[in-house]
């Protein structure tokens, strides 16, 4: 019991002020690698500066978006791995952004934990900067919060915050998609960051070896492989051809993503069998006796981009984008219909 004489501290009720601020020293050269001319603050400031480069844009408009990577944290935890996390929580804000036929911008990003470490939360915080770096974006700002009695100890939740601009005769929204598209998928690194919570499930049911090998690494390097950012390949694609829609395949698979920018009298109609899924979905399906229809409703099951094209440009499409390190693959047409994304075998 606390004797009445006894002084409290903010560091004696588990938060550490002094280790936040040696933290921000810590990451400033980190930080500083992301950053451009466009960028006229400091880190530490009370907000971020960006100066919008009106003169490129004949309309700009701003597309911003947020997300966070979900429960793959405690699976970073499971394997003491924080140096990839932090480009997981920017690859899955960023793929919605471009989606839209935005340029990125700028990355803002929410660190919070029970206690804080600062040499894992550097090396998070650089994976967040090796995301951003990757995005040709700046990471302008963030927030580290110590949150003791919210956060059980060794916990940690991340979240990001994405801002990219597009001239607005420039959007893509889907709504020239027409029959006779092609439909191409860019080859995910794995299940991203969606579907941790079955996965995590199947380790603890089966005591699962995150040392068994899967391919030439192990389980546990196959599933904590971070987002694959598609930034630079679309953009590449943007400035050469007309792109007439994109999705993020991210939960809720092809049908729940591909339909949100299909317009009325369309069908897209995937064929499955033109790409050879990742062996880690394999293990998924198999480890967890996981049925295929709840595969494709969790998981991206290897094509974690969709780009929707006119049908002629399709090979040099793919060609600009696998020659950016990426594999992509015709996965499918557009068909007249009624606005149903069909997956046939």
């Amino acid at each position: 019991m606390k004797s009445k004489n006894e002084k409290l501290t903010y560091s004696k009720s588990g938060v550490d002020i002094d280790k936040a601020n040696d933290l921000i020293e810590n990451i400033k050269p980190i930080v500083a690698k992301t950053l451009n001319d466009r960028v006229i603050s400091d880190l530490g400031g009370f907000g971020g500066l960006f100066e919008l480069d009106i003169n490129a844009y004949k309309r700009p408009v701003l597309v911003s978006g947020t997300d966070g990577v979900g429960t793959k944290v405690m699976l970073a935890k499971q394997l003491s791995s924080f140096d990839q996390i932090g480009i997981d929580l920017v690859a899955m804000c960023v793929n919605d952004v471009i989606t839209l036929g935005a340029k990125p911008l700028f990355f803002l990003d929410y660190f919070a934990t029970s206690k804080l470490k600062n040499s894992e939360a550097t090396k998070i915080i650089k994976g967040i900067a090796d995301g951003c770096i990757q995005s040709e974006m700046a990471l302008i700002g963030g927030e580290t919060a110590e949150m003791p009695g919210v956060y059980q100890a060794g916990d940690f939740d991340l979240a990001g915050f994405c801002v990219g601009v597009v001239d607005y005769e420039n959007i893509i929204d889907g709504k020239n998609i027409k029959r006779t598209d092609s439909i191409i998928g860019i080859l995910s690194s794995g299940p991203h960051s969606n579907g941790y919570s079955l996965i995590r499930k199947i380790i603890e049911l089966n005591s699962s070896n995150l040392e068994q090998k899967i391919g030439n690494r192990s389980l546990g390097q196959a599933l904590i492989e971070p987002t694959t950012i598609y930034s630079r390949a679309v953009n590449e694609v943007n400035k050469n051809f007309e792109i007439n829609g994109m999705v993020h395949i991210t939960g809720g698979g092809f049908k729940e993503n591909i339909v949100r920018i299909l317009p009325d009298d369309v069908n897209a109609e995937v064929n499955l069998g033109s790409w050879k899924q990742p062996e880690v979905f394999d293990w998924i399906e198999e480890e967890g006796n996981v049925d295929k229809e709840e595969m494709l409703k969790t998981f991206n099951c290897g094509i974690g981009y969709i780009l929707i094209v006119d049908k002629e440009t399709t090979t040099d499409v793919i060609k600009v984008i696998n020659n950016l390190g990426h594999q992509a693959f015709p996965i499918g047409d557009i068909s007249a219909g009624n606005k149903e994304v069909r997956l046939n075998p």
